[in-house]
């Protein structure tokens, strides 16, 4: 646990000190976002953050290759260059994206190729995580392997509406995701999720680094370059271990109540709820409404909280706790007792509700109190 908890410190750090030079970089270069109809800042902000989080990345993998617990994986694996592979390849195409505004397809084709990078050194699916069911041939989980990746950049890049939510979400996803790995990983001899965990615990670092500069009111934005960066690295640590454990390890973590087969299958669905459910909405409305898919609008979740009243700060509030009600509350069946993890799951989800609706219960006060008067 120290080796991880030091690499998410060094990812934090380096992350946090390099941010205001690259939003100076930014500035000078022209990598400014402009004020539209959809946003809701008020000023031109500098973005092309993203390329800070890749420093606190790669400063994070050269501290690892030097511990001797996390050695071997460098040695031993292709893994942590594919994954570093693929997040030099598609921030790259952010950093064009926020420079020159590349196009819809532009953008995909050069996802897809950046996935197909890392998959290609190895980072890709094997099996599916019910019963073993092995893919037939290397083709198939080669294309799958590219759409996981590429439909988990895509909704980390639609949730990337308001200051801070997106690193907050991913931070949050993440550290769920850590403790199953690493976790999982204590609970047998084999160290085959430590690069998922490696990954994560770094993925955690870069975005706690970036986040006080990008809480609002925003200094800087991540942009494409870190939206689709965070993105490909929650799917490699996903992919890395959703695909290669063996279900019948976690019938043998201490207190697991769940169906075993089924905890690998879910758990990278409910780290990334939030921000597929709002890209499918999205992508559902834009289509009867007679629109492309990847045209914008202003119909996001976050833009809805914000139309039920709530500030800035408390919208993206809450959809960091709608996050981790449903990414903890999956892992909790994990690794505790099903009761207790239904009594914690129910208690959170009331608490996010209440929430949420809180502004729609103080409009109706203060209807209650016009009427009464």
């Amino acid at each position: 646990m120290r080796t991880y908890v030091l690499v998410m410190l060094v990812a934090a750090a380096v992350t946090y000190l390099t941010t205001p030079l690259v939003r100076r970089l930014a500035r000078r270069i022209g990598a400014i976002t402009p004020v539209r109809d959809r946003d809701v800042h008020v000023v031109p902000i500098p973005r092309m953050g993203g390329t800070a989080m890749l420093i606190g990345f790669v400063a994070a993998l050269i501290v690892a290759s030097q511990i001797p617990f996390t050695r071997e994986l460098f040695a031993d694996s292709q893994g942590p260059y594919a994954v570093l592979l693929g997040a030099v390849a598609v921030c790259a195409l952010g950093v064009a994206d926020d420079l020159w505004g590349l196009d819809a397809i532009t953008k995909l084709a050069g996802q897809a190729l950046a996935a197909g990078l890392m998959a290609w050194q190895g980072i890709q699916l094997v099996s599916l995580p019910i019963a073993g069911v092995v893919l037939p041939s290397s083709g198939m989980l080669l294309g799958i392997t590219v759409l996981v990746v590429v439909v988990t950049i895509n909704a980390v890049n639609f949730v990337d509406g308001l200051d801070g939510l997106a690193a907050g979400i991913v931070a949050i996803a993440a550290t769920a995701f850590f403790i199953y790995s690493y976790l999982l990983s204590r609970s047998h001899t084999t160290d085959y999720s430590s690069l998922a965990t490696l990954v994560t615990a770094a993925l955690v670092g870069i975005c706690v680094g970036f986040l006080p500069h990008n809480f609002n009111p925003a200094r800087v934005f991540m942009g494409d370059s870190g939206s689709m960066l965070l993105g490909l690295l929650l799917a490699a640590s996903t992919v890395s271990i959703t695909g290669q454990v063996d279900p019948a390890v976690v019938s043998r973590i201490p207190g697991a109540q769940l169906i075993p087969a089924f905890v690998p299958l879910v758990l990278p669905l409910a780290i990334l709820a939030l921000p597929l459910v709002d890209l499918g909405l999205a992508i559902v409305r834009r289509t009867r409404a007679g629109r492309k898919p990847w045209q914008p609008d202003k119909m996001h979740l976050h833009h809805r909280l914000l139309a039920l009243g709530h500030s800035h700060a408390r919208a993206v509030m809450i959809m960091y706790v709608w996050t981790a009600t449903v990414a903890f509350g999956c892992i909790s069946v994990a690794f505790v007792p099903m009761r207790t993890a239904v009594f914690l799951g129910a208690v959170a989800f009331v608490i996010a509700v209440l929430l949420t609706l809180g502004p729609l219960t103080g409009l109706a006060a203060r209807r209650a109190a016009r009427r009464a008067s």
